[in-house]
This record gives structure tokens, C-alpha cells and sequence, in this order.
């Protein structure tokens, strides 16, 4: 069973309205609420009694034979299909181990970001036992913050290196670049491009790192100017595409690391009067539906999302149980998903970009498509 964060909050005053009617912290009131022995009488007291006061409403004890315990799956977005594919994946896992999900989006509202202090206060409040966080980004003080509170976590591909310690888990982005380039250079390609995400984010870093590994295990040249960053945004991709065309040698190919972006390049293509794959191959990564939706269907490297989520709830419910994962970092495989957007190289005159064109998108004879 899902809910989301508002449907599931209690009516009444918040634990945080009782603290400040206490002069107390959160986690304090937290503590009296659930019985911690570690605070003062006179804290104990004044805490109680603006309990009575506000008419605050205790949780009652989890008992495993009368109701499911929570889990919270933070998202950064409820409209993205990447997160309906987590969203899938965690609530099959909690289905299966008698959980159920409290879905939040409280992130800011770019693609990554950080949970908001009032959000943490409401997790204490209704008694979740566990929260995983997918493409999150957290401030050293927010993991305090949860440590604290001794409320288990895992991390579901990770903005950067978690602290150590910290359970993720995500895919084998190295390899999926590698897998990517290898499938263009076995088509003949040579001048091949990447468009990536963000410099700073781990996966974008990764199958950057796979792309260049593959090409210098096949001897080809790596160009500096090839490699563009989009931020994972779609309008982004379409501008390093456009970038990408008008250079002395436009490249015949690109991996693309993620198949939004990938749309931004098709669109590119397409002002450009260049076709897909006849003039320039395109490779995708995640596969989502937008990969087969697109014309023509884009091959991708597909990232096992909905298993990434199931196996994060898997470890997140051992660490609620008491047990430590063997290890804190799990990379799931990636494979090659093969459409229509790959082809071999066009056999274009040289000095001009794909398929004999100009980077104006002009054939050889200056007419333009």
C-alpha cells in the first residue's frame, strides 16, 4: 500500500509545536514521546505538559501483529517516469515484506536536492522505521540528523559519495558507458561524442569514465571538444548537440546519458535536417518509456531502476531489523537495449560533418535539406 506524505499526516499539533511550546528541541520532545530514558526530570516534565496542553495525539507502540510498519521513499519528482519506475519497484519489495510507503517529494525542484528541515520533523512524527532516499543529496548535518534519531536509511543512486558508512545502492554506470561506446566503435564509428549530465554527480562522472575507457581500448582518438555537459536537462542536450554540429568535425555518433537528453538531441538533429541513425547515431541510457517511444526507438543502456528500489527496501529492511548489510555499496548490472537509432557511419566527403553536410546542415552542393 502507498500513501503520500500529506494524506499521512496526523491532524493536531505537530511534534514541533510541541517542542517550542516546551522551550525543548525536536528530537528531545521526540525522546519523551517515545519513552527514551535519557532526559532530565524537569525536561521530561515540561514536555509532558505541553503534551496534555496542545492535545497532541502519541503514536502507539508498533505491534508487528496489528499493523504493517511505515517506510518513506523520497523522490525528487512525483511526474518523472525514472521515479515511477523506483516507485514500482519499492512497493512490490514492501508489499512482499508487509510495509507500506509513504511517497514524498519533498526536494527542492531541480532534479536533486536536499529534504527540508520541516519534512525531517514530520518523519519523527509519524513513526516511520526507515527511509530511502533516491538521487538525493543530503548536508553532513541532515545525516547527523538521522543518526540521531537512529532511523535507517539507503541511499538509491546517489547525487555524490555517500559518507562513509552509508548503505546505497545504484547501477554499474562505468560499465554501461563502456558497454555504449564499444556498440558505436563495432559500427565503424571513430568521431563519437558524449553528452553528459552534471561534472559533479556520480553517475554522469561514470559513464563519462566508461566512455573514455572504451575508446582508448579501441585506439580511437579522443577529442576534448566531444565531450558536453547538459545537466541531465532535455533543452540543455538539444544547445551541446547544435554545439556539437557546428564543429570542423561534427561527430557521426553520441552517447547520451540519459534518454531525456537524448530527446533534446533528436531535436537537434532534426533543425538540422540530419536523420537518425542515417546521419548520426544516438545512444541512450535508463530506458525508460520514452526510449521506445521515440522515432526512431532509441538503443539505450537500460539501468535496472525498479530493482534498484527493490533491493535498497530489501537492505533497508535488515538494517530495521537490527542487521548490518555485508557490504554498503551494491552496483546492479546494465545491458544494451538495441533500436533503431544506431547504424554504421555515414560515408560523407571528408571535411564534412555527417552524411556529406556541412555543419549548416548543407549538403555538398550548398542546398540546404
Amino acid at each position: 500500500m502507498v500513501r503520500t506524505a500529506s494524506a499521512s499526516a496526523a491532524a493536531g499539533p505537530t511534534l514541533a509545536v510541541v517542542a517550542r511550546e516546551a522551550g525543548v528541541s525536536v528530537p528531545t520532545a521526540s525522546k519523551v514521546v517515545n519513552g527514551r530514558e535519557d532526559v532530565a526530570p524537569e525536561t521530561r516534565r515540561r514536555v509532558t505538559e505541553a503534551l496534555d496542553r496542545l492535545g497532541y495525539v502519541r503514536r502507539p507502540r508498533f505491534d508487528a501483529a496489528k499493523a504493517p510498519r511505515l517506510v518513506d521513499l523520497v523522490v525528487h519528482s512525483l511526474e518523472s517516469s525514472w521515479s515511477g519506475a523506483v516507485l514500482h519497484g519499492a512497493e512490490e519489495a514492501a508489499h512482499d515484506a508487509g510495509l507500506e510507503i509513504v511517497v514524498s517529494a519533498a526536494l527542492t525542484r531541480s532534479r536533486v536536492g536536499r529534504p527540508e528541515r520541516g519534512w525531517l520533523d514530520k518523519l519523527v512524527a509519524r513513526g516511520s522505521s526507515g527511509v530511502l532516499f533516491n538521487l538525493a543529496e543530503l548536508s553532513a548535518s541532515q545525516y547527523a540528523w538521522l543518526e540521531q534519531h537512529r532511523i535507517p536509511f539507503v541511499m538509491i543512486d546517489p547525487v555524490q559519495e555517500p559518507p562513509e558508512g552509508v548503505v546505497s545502492v545504484g547501477a554499474a554506470n562505468w560499465q554501461g558507458g563502456v558497454t555504449a561506446t564499444e556498440h558505436l566503435v563495432s559500427l565503424g564509428h571513430e568521431r563519437i561524442a558524449v553528452v553528459a549530465g552534471s561534472r559533479r554527480t556520480m553517475c554522469s562522472s561514470a559513464r563519462v569514465a566508461g566512455y573514455r575507457s572504451a575508446l582508448a581500448s579501441a585506439g580511437v582518438r579522443q577529442r576534448t571538444e566531444y565531450v558536453r555537459y547538459a545537466g541531465f536537462d532535455e533543452s540543455r542536450a538539444r544547445r551541446r548537440m547544435l554545439e556539437l554540429l557546428d564543429l570542423p568535425e561534427p561527430p557521426t555518433a553520441v552517447f547520451v546519458c540519459s534518454d531525456r537528453m537524448a530527446l533534446g538531441v533528436y531535436e537537434a538533429l532534426g533543425e538540422r535536417g540530419l536523420r537518425v541513425p542515417d546521419d548520426v547515431s544516438v545512444v541512450g541510457f535508463d530506458d525508460l518509456p520514452e526510449a521506445r517511444w521515440a522515432s526512431p526507438a532509441l538503443t539505450t543502456v537500460r539501468q535496472p531502476l525498479s530493482e534498484m528500489a527493490a533491493t535498497a527496501l530489501r537492505s533497508l529492511l535488515r538494517m530495521m531489523d537490527g542487521h548490518r548489510p555485508e557490504s554498503t555499496r551494491t552496483e546492479l548490472s546494465t545491458r544494451l537495449v538495441e533500436r533503431a537509432s544506431t547504424a554504421a557511419p555515414p560515408r560523407g566527403p571528408a571535411g564534412r560533418g555527417p552524411g556529406g553536410r556541412d555543419p549548416g546542415g548543407r549538403d555538398p552542393g550548398g542546398r540546404t535539406p
